[in-house]
């Protein structure tokens, strides 16, 4: 059965193309450093935003026409499998991500739920034999159900911990079933409404316990993916303990976990922090903990996680410039954790979404790549910082001075000088780069 009928398998057919079902930037054989953009970008698309959500808001109900709505339970889990992939070649995207329930419906007790996951795992593995579509990673979902509602690893109920615990070893035996090349933690639930009725140490390490017992599952059946945890300040607790990557790579190092996980990023979660998307990226990378990404933007009027599709070409362009400087994203990718607006309900829109966001990065990188190539930031910040190359600088850098000797410096200086920072024809520059290439140069 096809699901898209009207949709043929999705062509690069360059900038002068007004067909909205091709690509007009993202060439997925293209080269640019040796890599195809296929090969380098890693795209993949989020099961349960694309398959499973209705778009209901806190205000009304479901607005979403899709061909398998008439199916209900098992039946519905099936016919979501067959779009999926149908949807996965049409689009050409390597990679998909799922949490557990997004793929089976849970049953009336654990046992029935795995049974439910091992009939559909079985439909999914038979169909990757038939399709180059690898798994990006997955994860269980331990937010949605009313069991959670105190947490899932910090929960204060030892008979829920338990269960996230079996959650967590179904799902990493999943991944390995599926040849996952990364597991993501998100804890959507692991943090707190108030501090007057938690245990604020005991939850933090009943967290790291939890991590340890993962790690020590996968090495145990062989599972060598990377592990990932993905920060979100708030939403739905008030406090999440992922708050961002800063705070969660401090989590890591005093429970002994840097060297077992990166941080999967997604871009909305970073505003909600209260920061810029590559700033996130940005203390992934230079401490080494920058895994994968999810790439989404957020609504700056609004306050909570909107995951809208990515269409902020300045925004996309700094942070493929953090993954190119990054090297790649290793087994990471970019996840379009992305859901189309609550008016784009046909299944064709689904197709007009991720060509767009697809596109956008496609540009953000070329421009990344470009301003790389010619060093355009690199020189900028070399010349701010250029005072340490050389003099009591240098001798900062190298640990070849002291507070004493820095107020004899100080003491004998004439007079300070300060450059002008620039950052309007930094802007600028940056925003020259981007024109140029919707002009095609």
């Amino acid at each position: 059965m096809a699901y898209f009928e009207n949709v043929n398998k999705i062509k690069y057919e360059g900038l002068d193309s007004n067909n909205p079902l091709a690509f007009k930037f993202y060439n997925p054989e293209e080269k640019i450093n040796g890599k195809t953009m296929e090969e380098f970008l890693r795209f993949g698309v989020a099961y349960w935003h694309t398959f499973t959500q209705d778009l209901t808001d806190p205000f009304g109900s479901g607005t979403a026409i899709r061909p398998w709505n008439n199916y209900t339970g098992m039946d519905l889990a099936k016919a979501r499998v067959e779009a999926s992939f149908e949807f996965f070649e049409k689009i050409g995207a390597p990679y998909f991500c799922f949490h557990d329930i997004d793929i089976a419906p849970e049953g009336d007790n654990l046992r029935e739920t795995n049974k439910n996951l091992d009939t559909i795992v079985a439909m999914i593995k038979d169909y990757q034999k038939d399709s180059k579509v690898k798994l990006l990673w997955n994860t269980a979902n331990m937010f949605s159900h009313p069991r959670w509602v105190h947490g899932a690893a910090t929960t204060s109920n030892a008979d829920v911990f338990a269960h996230a615990a079996a959650k967590v070893k179904k799902g990493l035996e999943v991944g390995k079933e599926l040849g996952a090349e990364n597991y993501v933690f998100w804890g959507g639930r692991e943090g707190y409404e108030t501090l007057l009725n938690t245990d604020l140490k005991l939850e933090f390490d009943n967290l790291g316990r939890f991590f340890h017992m993962a790690v020590d599952y996968a090495n145990e059946i062989g599972f060598d993916a990377q592990f990932l945890i993905e920060p979100k300040p708030k939403e739905p607790t008030t406090h999440q303990y992922d708050f961002d990557v800063q705070s969660g790579h401090a989590f890591l190092q005093k429970y002994g976990l840097a060297d077992k996980f990166k941080f999967n990023i997604e871009a909305n979660h970073a505003t909600l922090a209260g920061h810029t998307f590559e700033h996130e990226l940005r203390y992934a990378r230079i401490n080494g903990m920058l895994g994968s990404v999810d790439a989404n933007q957020g609504d700056p009027l609004l306050g909570w996680d909107t995951d809208e599709f990515p269409s902020d070409l300045y925004t996309i362009t700094l942070a493929m410039y953090e993954i190119i400087k990054n090297g790649g994203l290793g087994s990471g990718g970019l996840n379009f954790d992305a859901k189309v607006r609550r008016g784009s309900f046909e299944p064709e829109d689904l197709f007009h979404a991720h060509v767009a966001g697809m596109d956008h990065f496609a540009v953000g990188y070329k421009v990344a790549n470009k301003l790389i190539e010619d060093q355009v930031l690199e020189n900028i910040v070399a010349d701010r910082y250029s005072s340490y190359k050389e003099g009591i600088g240098l001798d900062i850098v190298e640990g070849k001075t002291d507070f004493k000797k820095l107020e004899d410096y100080a003491l004998n200086q004439t007079e300070i000088k300060n450059k002008s920072g620039r950052l309007e024809v930094i802007k600028a520059t940056v925003n020259q780069y981007l024109l140029r290439a919707y002009a095609g140069e």
